[in-house]
């Protein structure tokens, strides 16, 4: 069985550079050089975390939130525990 999980995100667009964090409530923080046009947010931000956990971006899709800064990002062949951690190892 593959594993797969559901994180939530708060993507902070037009940022000065690109991170990715656990923010105090928990949930991840994405934030991206690209403005919030045509999606370009969205796709900078899915090839940003699929980069930190160590993915590819094909296992990575919005389920929730294409226009919103607050989305649900599923994420496949990895689990919630194993991505909290490797998103807290990048951020220190």
């Amino acid at each position: 069985m593959r594993q797969s999980c559901k994180i939530n995100v708060r993507l902070r667009p037009q940022a000065k550079r690109n991170a990715v964090s656990i923010d105090p409530d928990g949930n991840a923080a994405v934030t991206v050089t690209s403005p919030p046009v045509d999606g370009k947010a969205n796709a900078h931000a899915i090839k940003l975390l699929a980069k930190t956990l160590g993915i590819p971006k094909s296992s990575c899709t919005i389920t929730k939130g294409h226009t919103s800064r607050n989305k649900v990002i599923a994420i496949q062949g990895i689990d919630e525990a194993t991505a909290a951690r490797a998103i807290r190892e990048k951020a220190s």
